[in-house]
Order: structure tokens, then C-alpha cells, then sequence
């Protein structure tokens, strides 16, 4: 750390909006401190930063964490946030950096801590941070970092300057003393083994994160590992550089609930959302001393608030009447995410698996109640159970009614029929019980908390795999559902459980954050929004689909499935332009962006080819597709289709922004997505965005919003400025009041109060289904009840006609005459 320079004080917490930034090489602290003005003006209180410390050079997102003690220097070191954050200050923003506890980069170059531990073993003053199990790989840790196995690679190996170079150019440390041996004796010298990079799926004795090799985890659970791999950024939060936290992945952690107590105090209790994905009806442990989770919860319930149920069920049964897929392999939900798990923990995560069976074979060999049960046994059981785990994990905090709830006695029968002996499926009993910490009388005690702590964190990287990288790209009639935190198999939720969700945020989460779009997600929320609309119009899809198939041609579609066929054009649907310009002639090369977007996909579905065992022949069909179909010959079918969803999609974009800025929470603003943006999954959504200086010049001086793109903006920053100068409307002292309207057309008008006390001084109010409500005949008298005194719409300010003032009842044809959303506030506020 150099020392201090002075910084005003910290602003007070919690940050009313959030602004995320992904920063890298390319757009360093600099690069961020010269949006800030524009930034301040928009109306948010606080910068959100994407990884602040070393990283693998070159990374463009920073989770790949080299050195936790220091400030990334290619993005400007510890002197550019300094800098940064000052320049924040001084227009009254704050900073909310993004921090990874559960993993650094497994790059034995870089990451200097791990090269000590490779080159000393457990005698590393670092072996401590690692999560390594050292007598799994035999007192070696396992590299996968050959393309050959070793003996064909061998001829490539030697020792030059104290160190071995392996094929590639890649140099170890070599253990003290060993480097005259000959190579098969210094190999075997070694604290490490380098290995071809297809052992790690079953061989790796390193818990990863996920299935990426490259990512080594962190034992945070070790107070000392904590404080030196926190040291630096709780500093900067002492300092006042730093205001809040983000934490990446608290599933991955041993003891979430622990940790983050461990953090609170450490951070002074500052503002800290945690990245934690909820399962429908799953509660965040209330346990947990943060202000709530990142949001994905908020995306799911507004994405399907606004989504049509009965064009959804359609769009289901068109998309098996098309593709006709397999009801494992894409055709029904549940059975494509049960298929999608059985294939990750057989596979992918087998060497995961591995380590609990070696675990639990080692915990019921300590004892003699428990002996007898045979690795393969213990293996069967271990997979049936993790792939019925209906959430992401376990907690340690839980109760056993919690946790049976979790690992239940219906999971436990099914995962028994796995047995043709009833007496072997007694593993199952024993698994369970060691999952949930129920069985008592343990000779190894250690063990079967070590067992209890991997399971949960398996549990956790299985459903992620299976569902968010596997099922989501392959049960696809509406692809806008499968999204991060999302649920395919329900895409739809009536109001009713919506206000349900933003009472419950209201009040017990009344600070946690809120997003529609992030880095991670796999659309960002106004291409879903291009989709979602489909489900008002699932006959017009139909009709579409079968003429661009018809253009495209059916043997091209036939040579890379139906099922991927359909995904193919919603996803080009997601990428169309208010204008309708299609993708062939359309600006950002949509060409290359579906291009890419769509090999990511096929390769997550693992049908026809995967990341690692790629089919060429099949993955350049995928491209002479996109190509040829989506931005060839076919691609003259865009701008009639958009011409037809134009006012729908502009509706569903706005309502969606305004839903998300003004329900219960601090919203985050993905970099961009104050105007209309469509981007898609990694690396897509981390392009380069605008400023919003320009176009928020140009509206401050009195200019009418002008398309899709500057209305989005403008409401935007409305919202904003609003929460940030009167952030008693929104903050934990607010309350949240559904409003149903009255009429015929009722259930079209999506409204809620906001603000402290019965009467709620602010009011939203959004069109849902449009296009029913146009079907039906329009609002026909529909009208929404207003508490005592005017109210005008705040989003009428940029208007230069006349702004309409409402009393008692608002006449929503009147209201939703000339945008189909609306911000009501009470003349005296």
C-alpha cells in the first residue's frame, strides 16, 4: 500500500444507485474518471467497478486474481483509484468495488503465491491459502498444463536456469535439490505433476471454480488466509477510498454465513451485496449480515411479470411441434435440467465428485459402524443425491428441518432405486446424513465436516453447470427465460406474486440490490425484452420462423438441428433495432456477434459439440448458418416482424426500466443500459458502451426524446435523480403499496406506491401486455386509483405539450396517451 492521501469522508450508506463499470486494459480507473460528471448527472450515487486487484495480465474482467495485496497496475494502480475515487467525491459518488473470496488464477507464472507452494509444497508459507488435497494426488499437486500426455511431451521437457520448461514455453520452480536428476526422477520430485489437460476431470485435486481449471480456490475460512487476501481492500474501505462491496460466488466459500460475518466486521459494516442465486421460493439466510443479494431475484420477477403465461404455454408447443427434441434433451424442463445434472456430475465435475467419495470412504472406514461400503456405492449415492438438490446448496447455519428440506426423503427414495440391492442403497442413507450433519458417533469428525463443506460447494458449481450452462441453451421455446437466476419451465408470474416478492424485499431486504443486465448475464434486459414479446405473438413467430426456415433453407437448418434452429432466430430477434435494420446491415458487425454467440451456444448445450470435445464439421454448419441464413438470404424477413413488435417491444423496455429503478432495493445500471441496449451473452455484453454525456445534454436542454433510445434515457435518469435527491421515497424507512386498477382492462396496469406512511407520495405505473390489452380494445374506461392529492407524471418533464395533473383516479388512456409507463408524484413532494 503507498501511503494515504487525503480523501473526503465515505458518503453515507447505502448507495441509493449503482453504475457498474467493467474495467480492463482497455478501459483503465482513468478512462472511468473521465465518465464521471456524466455519470453524477445521471443520477447515481455510486460508482460499481468490476475486480480492482492483480489479475492475470490482459484479462479482460479481472476475476482471475493473481495478488490480492496489490491494485492492478495495467488498469493505473493504486494511484488511479485514488485518483478515481477522489473525482467521485467531488461529485458526490461513491465507489463499490467488486471482490472475489472464493478464487485466484491457477497461473503458476503470475500467481507468485501459488508458485511458492509448487516450488516448497505444504512447507509454503502459502500452501495454507490453497484448497488442495495433497494426499488425493498422491503429495502432488495435479497441473493440467500439457496438450500431450507427459511421456509424448517429454521429449519437449528440460531444466534451464534453475527451472523446468515444459513444451510452450511454461517454466516451474523446481523443488530445492533437484534439478540435476534425470527427468523421470525429477518429475517425480517434484510438489507438482504436470499433466495432459483432459486428466483434470477426473484427476484435479484442487477444487476449482466450476470446471474452469485456470481458477484455484481460496481457504478464506482460515482467518489468516482471510486477512492477508483481504488486507488491501479493507484499507481502502478504512481509508474512504472505498465505500461498499460486491462479493463474487459466496456458494463456492466452505461457510458463507461465517465469512461474511467475518467480512462485516472487518468492513465496518459497510454496504456488501452478496452474488447469490436464488431458487424460486428460496429465501437469502437470513443469517447473513448483508444488505442482500446482487439482484438476479429482481430480474427473474420483472422479466416475468411482464411476460404473456398463455403465449408462453404456445410458444412451448410450437417449439416441440418444430423441433420435435427429446423430452431430456430439450423437450419438457424438468427432465432436460435432471439429464443436463446427471451428465456435469458424471463428467464434468467427476474428479469433484471423486474427492467426496474419498472423503466419505475415509470417514466410514474410521469406525466400524459404518464400514462396508464400497467406494462404488458411496460414488452412486453421492451422484443421485447432488443431482436432486433443488437449490444451489446447503448452509452449514441451517437447521435439519432446513436441510431436509434441502436433501429431502423423497430425494433419498428415488436415489435408493438407483441400487439392484436394497442393502447397498444403505450408502444413500450415510451420504445423506453426511451432507446434513445429522450422523452422530463419527470417529472422524473432521471428515465428515470436510464432506458436509465439499458436497454444499459442489452442489453449488453442479447446478450452476447444469442449469445456467447446459439446460438454459437446450429447453429453449423462449429463450428470454433462460437467464440467470431465471426458470424456464415458469417464464410467467401474475402480479399478484410480483407485489408478493417486492413486500417480502420491502421487508426483510430492503437494501439489497436490483439488476436487469449484468456481465454475467446471457442477454442483457432489452434484447430478452425482443424476445419476451414473442409471447404476445406467438402466431406471428410461427409464421415468421417458417418463412426465414424457408428462405434459409431446410437442409441448412436441418444440419444444425430444429431446436437450434429456433434458438438461432429468437436469438437474432434479440439483437433487431427499433428501425428494424437487419442483422446483415445493422452497426457492431451483428454478423460476427451472432456468429459468436451461437458456437457458445451450441457448445453449452453439448448436443452436437462442446468446449472440449469440438466437432468442426458441425460448428462450421453453425457458421455458414449465420452466415448465409440469419444474415443472408433470409434476413430480408426482419424488417417487417419489426415494424409489427415495434410499439410492443418499446413498452415492455420502459416498463421493465421503471420497474427496476423505483421497486424495493438499489438498483445497479449495467454500463450502457441507460439507453436501448442489445447485447448478448460474454464477451458480447463487455463491448465498449458510449457516454451518456451527449444525449443527456441534449435532453437537459429541453430537447424531446426522440426514439426508443433517448426515451429510455431520459426515464432513466429521472428515476435516478429522483432516488438520489429524495431517497426517503425508496430506502428502508419507504413502504411498498400495490395498486390495482379498476376496469375492464385492469389487469393490463402494473402499478405501485412508494414512500413512508399509507399514503404513498409516489406512484409507477406500467402497461403489461400491451398486446392483449390492444386486442381487447384498449383501456375502455380502465382507470387507477389515486391516494389524496395531485399527482403529476414526472416523465412528461422533457414534453413540451402540457402536462396533465391527476386527482383522486388517473384515466389510464389519458395517462398512458403518450408513453406507456408513468411516474406519479404529489404536487407537494
Amino acid at each position: 500500500m503507498t501511503p494515504a492521501s487525503p480523501v473526503p469522508p465515505a458518503p453515507p450508506a447505502p448507495p441509493t444507485a449503482t453504475y457498474r463499470i467493467q474495467l480492463h486494459p482497455g478501459h483503465p480507473f482513468a478512462a472511468a474518471e473521465a465518465d464521471v460528471p456524466a455519470l453524477a448527472a445521471l443520477g447515481v450515487s455510486h460508482l460499481h467497478l468490476s475486480p480492482v486487484l492483480e489479475a492475470v495480465p490482459g484479462s479482460t474482467h479481472g476475476y482471475d486474481v493473481t495478488d490480492p495485496t496489490r491494485v492492478r497496475a495495467e488498469l493505473g494502480g493504486e494511484a488511479g483509484l485514488r485518483s478515481l475515487s477522489r473525482t467521485a467525491r467531488a461529485h458526490g459518488l461513491g465507489l463499490v468495488v467488486d471482490i472475489v473470496p472464493n478464487h485466484m488464477a491457477a497461473d503458476p507464472v503470475h500467481n507468485q503465491a501459488l508458485r511458492t507452494v509448487l516450488r516448497d509444497g505444504p512447507h509454503s508459507p502459502y500452501a495454507a491459502w490453497f484448497d488442495i488435497d495433497w494426499a488425493g494426488g498422491g503429495g502432488q499437486l495435479l497441473l493440467p498444463v500439457l496438450g500431450e500426455r507427459a511421456g509424448e511431451a517429454a521429449a519437449g521437457m528440460r531444466v534451464e536456469d534453475g527451472e523446468l520448461l515444459l513444451p510452450g514455453g511454461l517454466a516451474l520452480p523446481l523443488r530445492a535439490g533437484t534439478e540435476r536428476l534425470p527427468l523421470p526422477e525429477l518429475l517425480d520430485a517434484q510438489w507438482y505433476r504436470p499433466v495432459w489437460w483432459r486428466l483434470a476431470r477426473t484427476e484435479l485435486n484442487y477444487r476449482r471454480f466450476f470446471t474452469i481449471n485456470d481458477l484455484i480456490a481460496v481457504r478464506v475460512e482460515d482467518p489468516a488466509v482471510f486477512e492477508a487476501t483481504h488486507a488491501t481492500v479493507l484499507a481502502l474501505l478504512d481509508e474512504g477510498v472505498v465505500h461498499g462491496l460486491r462479493v463474487d460466488h459466496p456458494d463456492g466459500l466452505t461457510d458463507p454465513g461465517a465469512y461474511l460475518a467475518r467480512l462485516r466486521e472487518r468492513s465496518g459494516g459497510r454496504w456488501t451485496v452478496v452474488e447469490k442465486i436464488l431458487a424460486d421460493g428460496e429465501p437469502l439466510p437470513p443469517s447473513w449480515p448483508v444488505a442482500g443479494t446482487t439482484g438476479y431475484d429482481a430480474l427473474r420477477h420483472v422479466d416475468a411479470v411482464l411476460t404473456d403465461p398463455e403465449g408462453a404455454r404456445t410458444l412451448v408447443e410450437q417449439y416441440r411441434a418444430f423441433a420435435d427434441p427429446e423430452p431430456e434433451e430439450g423437450g419438457e424442463w424438468h427432465a432436460t435440467a435432471r439429464r443436463a445434472a446427471r451428465q456435469v456430475a458424471g463428467h464434468d465435475l467427476a474428479a469433484e465428485v471423486e474427492t467426496l467419495v474419498r472423503i466419505a470412504t475415509r470417514v466410514c472406514a474410521s469406525g466400524l459402524g459404518l464400514r462396508d461400503h464400497a467406494p462404488w456405492a458411496l460414488r452412486t449415492a453421492v451422484r443421485e443425491l447432488l443431482v436432486r438438490v433443488p437449490v444451489y446448496r446447503p448452509y452449514p447455519e441451517q437447521s435439519p428441518a432446513e436441510t431436509a428440506a434441502v436433501l429431502t426423503e423423497r430425494a433419498a427414495e428415488e436415489a435408493r432405486a438407483a441400487f439392484d440391492v436394497p442393502e447397498e442403497a444403505h450408502a444413500v442413507d450415510v451420504v445423506r446424513g453426511l451432507a446434513a450433519g445429522t450422523l452422530t458417533g463419527l470417529s472422524d469428525t473432521a471428515g465428515a465436516d470436510a464432506f458436509r463443506a465439499r458436497f454444499a460447494q459442489v452442489a453449488s458449481a453442479l447446478h450452476a453447470k447444469a442449469v445456467e450452462d447446459r439446460a438454459f441453451y437446450r429447453y429453449v421455446p423462449l429463450l428470454s427465460a433462460c437467464e440467470v437466476g431465471g426458470d424456464p419451465g415458469s417464464p410467467a408470474l401474475a402480479p399478484e406474486a410480483f407485489h408478493a416478492f417486492c413486500a417480502r424485499l420491502q421487508r426483510e431486504w430492503p437494501e439489497t440490490g436490483t439488476v436487469l443486465s449484468t456481465h454475467d448475464t446471457k442477454r442483457s434486459a432489452d434484447a430478452r425484452a425482443r424476445i419476451g414479446v414473442l409471447a404476445e405473438f406467438p402466431r406471428l413467430w410461427g409464421e415468421f420462423l417458417t418463412g426465414a426456415v424457408r428462405r434459409a433453407g431446410k437442409d441448412a437448418a436441418a444440419a444444425v438441428g430444429l431446436p437450434f434452429t429456433w434458438a438461432a432466430w429468437q436469438t437474432a430477434c434479440a439483437l433487431l433495432p427499433e428501425d428494424g435494420t437487419p442483422p446483415s446491415e445493422s452497426a457492431g458487425s451483428s454478423a460476427d456477434r451472432l456468429s459468436g454467440a451461437l458456437l457458445k451456444h451450441a457448445r453449452e448445450a453439448g448436443l452436437h459439440t462442446t468446449w472440449t470435445e469440438q466437432d468442426p464439421a458441425y460448428e462450421e454448419a453453425v457458421e455458414r448458418y449465420v452466415r448465409e441464413g440469419l444474415t443472408g438470404t433470409a434476413a430480408d424477413q426482419f424488417p417487417a416482424l419489426a415494424e409489427r413488435l415495434g410499439p410492443y417491444v418499446r413498452a415492455r423496455v420502459l416498463a421493465a426500466a421503471l420497474l427496476h429503478l423505483t421497486m424495493p432495493g438499489v438498483p445497479d445500471v449495467y454500463q450502457g443500459t441507460e439507453h436501448d441496449l442489445r447485447t448478448l451473452m460474454d464477451p458480447d455484453n463487455r463491448r465498449p458502451v458510449p457516454s451518456p454525456a451527449g444525449a443527456l445534454r441534449t435532453l437537459g436542454s429541453g430537447g424531446r426524446p426522440t426514439g426508443l433510445d433517448e426515451e429510455k434515457l431520459a426515464l432513466t435518469a429521472t428515476a435516478l435523480r429522483l432516488r438520489r435527491d429524495r431517497p426517503g421515497l425508496f430506502g428502508a424507512a419507504s413502504g411498498y403499496h400495490p395498486v390495482t386498477a379498476r376496469g375492464p382492462a385492469a389487469a393490463h396496469c402494473l402499478a405501485f406506491g412508494r414512500g413512508p406512511g399509507t399514503s404513498p407520495p409516489l406512484l409507477t405505473a406500467v402497461t403489461r401486455l400491451p398486446s392483449a390489452l390492444h386486442q381487447a380494445g384498449g383501456w375502455r374506461g380502465t382507470t387507477l386509483p389515486l391516494p389524496p392529492g395531485r399527482y403529476t407524471d414526472l416523465l412528461a418533464g422533457a414534453d413540451p405539450r402540457p402536462t396533465a395533473a391527476y386527482e383522486g383516479e388517473a384515466d389510464l388512456a389519458a395517462l398512458f396517451a403518450h408513453r406507456p409507463v408513468a411516474l406519479l408524484r404529489r404536487d407537494e413532494e
